[in-house]
């Protein structure tokens, strides 16, 4: 009670004395420091518990690694659903639905839920990245102190934009990257005016990271090989690739998570999924977790370490057999990607992109290289732009691609090729996959709307507001006598016919007794059920508001009923349809 009248005295103190303006900027710096603070806190957690599995793991056998991805799983479902009542899965795709479905409103509970379920599930070696949880708790920071703060819809998603931005500069200390993937990915609506509080949450969230890590981010890597011209149809060979990896993680993640999902028993589930993860991560051990210390091994010149592990190949030596390696790789990452979300685990697709970025860029290098034909080519470098490949056709985000590999690198060496590969990647795939993989579920399920502003207002109302129940019912035993009553009583000329199950059987309108409402006989010999006839369609109050104006469309009808369950609610009307519309097209105007 005290701390609600301090905050309402609040709230008028900076109404009278702060303008709404500045009130933003202030609060997207606010934002940048706790998102640092939490991008900082939960990679020190996972690369903490990494470690004490990694020193239990030596104390023991290989085999641990069967049951670490199996273990995490378990502990990251129960924690979920007996603790925080939640689901898991891909964080970004919810702060989407939440923007186009919920006004940006993101419950209090995902500011620390997925920190800490995607601890345990990357720390004990799900094959998914922290940064899509991190940007969940990051944009629900934004929201709830948007909703704190009595803002409204634009204002309550801009700092959801600055939670996201200091998510990604925090995990990263990449700035640049930050503020762009908030403007590509989480925000629509893009002024000068909304970069200011971006800038400053990004550079509080890296400021934050550098205070409490340092160098230790979680992938950076100095460059040592400088771009050359010549390399130029190489790279534009490995744009191609790129755009055709991406393709096959998204599709191959999608269809695993989809496989596993199809499990109705979660007991089963997680043991099927958890297990099956187990598997890939025993035999192809740089995919258990995030994988960035492989990355970094490749970078530095290490390949060799990839195989020192490897049951499969660990007796082999040379090219060849590394090769061969690092294809598997390529090829089950997605599965494992997927086995992970399925099963209840917790994190993202951006840092498992990068890492089959970063394979394919080494694989292509490699294999030129070993076939010499007369250019060497510069590992590090296309594993580097590699990574901004895959990354760019996986999340339809080019800019964030480019600058994240920019700023991981401490420079702009490779600022051409990441362009070009980045830009040939993204065509690449949008050839096969017209939507990022965050966006595609949410599109086809009309939850969201794409580059189209009245679909998007249109999107935002709800068939449950619109419903008319003022329209009298008759019942299809009654005569036409008793409908005639009712015309005199009602104010529209619809009258739907209903049974004793309050099911509707049709409607009958003014002009269907036009001719013979006033003749006696009629009136007592007539039933309604030899004058109604069937509506032109039926929607029901969870409608899309897409799939509802299409049944206007093709019918021509002006008025539609509404039926939930087989039960008749009342009907919708297209004048309120577009009364509601342009009430919200004026809501959004002041806003």
């Amino acid at each position: 009670m005290q701390r609600g009248r301090l905050l309402t005295k609040f709230l008028i103190w900076r109404i009278r004395h702060v303008s709404t303006k500045n009130f933003i900027l202030v609060l997207g710096g606010i934002i940048g420091i706790i998102g640092g603070v939490a991008a900082v806190t939960l990679k020190s957690a996972v690369h903490y518990l990494q470690e004490t599995l990694f020193d239990l793991r030596t104390s023991f056998t290989e085999y641990i690694y069967l049951i670490f991805p199996f273990v995490g799983i378990a502990l990251t479902v129960f924690v979920a659903r007996k603790i925080f009542k939640d689901r898991m899965g891909q964080g970004v795709t919810a702060i989407l639905y939440a923007i186009s479905k919920k006004s940006s409103m993101i419950s209090q509970g995902k500011m620390y839920t997925r920190m800490i379920t995607s601890c345990i599930t990357v720390g004990f070696g799900g094959s998914v990245g922290l940064e899509a949880p991190i940007i969940v708790t990051g944009s629900a920071i934004g929201s709830n102190i948007g909703r704190l703060m009595h803002l409204n819809y634009k204002q309550r998603t801009l700092l959801i934009g600055c939670g996201a931005a200091a998510a990604i500069s925090g995990i990263f200390n990449s700035p640049v990257a930050g503020v762009i993937f908030a403007v590509e990915v989480v925000l629509t609506d893009v002024t000068i005016a909304v970069f200011i509080p971006l800038l400053l949450a990004s550079v509080m969230g890296s400021l934050v990271s550098m205070l409490f890590l340092g160098d230790a981010v979680l992938f950076s890597f100095n460059l040592k090989d400088s771009f050359t011209a010549s390399d130029f149809p190489f790279y534009l060979l490995l744009g191609a690739i790129c755009g055709l990896v991406s393709v096959y993680f998204s599709r191959m993640t999608s269809l695993s998570e989809q496989w596993v999902s199809r499990i109705q028993s979660q007991f089963w589930r997680v043991v099927v999924g958890g297990l099956a993860l187990g598997i890939i991560v025993f035999f192809f051990h740089p995919i258990y977790g995030e994988g960035y210390n492989s990355i970094t091994d490749i970078l530095n010149g290490r390949q060799d370490a990839l195989l020192v592990n490897s049951i499969l190949l660990s007796e082999f030596e040379g090219k060849p057999a590394l090769l061969l390696f690092t294809l598997g790789i390529i090829l089950f990452k997605p599965f494992a990607t997927g086995a992970t979300i399925g099963t209840g685990g917790s994190g993202g697709v951006s840092a498992p992109s990068l890492f089959m970025g970063g394979f394919t860029g080494f694989l292509f290098a490699e294999l030129v290289n070993l076939l010499n034909l007369g250019k060497t080519l510069s590992v590090s470098n296309f594993t580097l732009v590699g990574m901004c490949g895959v990354m760019s056709g996986v999340l339809h985000a080019p800019l964030t691609a480019i600058f994240l590999i920019a700023e991981i690198t401490s420079g702009y060496t490779l600022f051409l090729p990441l362009m070009l590969v980045s830009a040939i990647a993204l065509s690449t795939n949008s050839y096969f996959q017209k939507y990022s993989f965050y966006t595609g579920k949410l599109i086809r399920r009309g939850d969201l709307i794409p580059y189209d502003k009245d679909r998007q207002v249109l999107s935002l109302i709800k068939i449950d507001k619109l419903i008319e129940k003022d329209l009298l019912t008759i019942h299809p035993e009654e005569s036409l006598g008793d409908l005639v009553t009712l015309v005199r009583r009602s104010k529209r000329n619809i009258f739907p016919v209903i049974d004793d199950e309050g099911a509707l059987l049709g409607i009958v309108t003014l002009d269907d007794i036009r001719e013979i409402m006033f003749d006696e006989e009629s009136q007592k010999n007539v039933i309604v059920a030899s004058l109604m006839h069937k509506p032109p369609d039926t929607v029901s109050s969870g409608s899309p508001m897409q799939e509802v104006m299409h049944k206007f469309e093709r019918t021509g009808a002006w008025n539609l009923p509404v039926i939930d369950d087989g039960k008749y609610l009342g009907i919708v009307s297209k004048s309120r349809i577009f009364n509601a519309y342009r009430l919200r097209l004026r809501r959004n105007h002041k806003e």
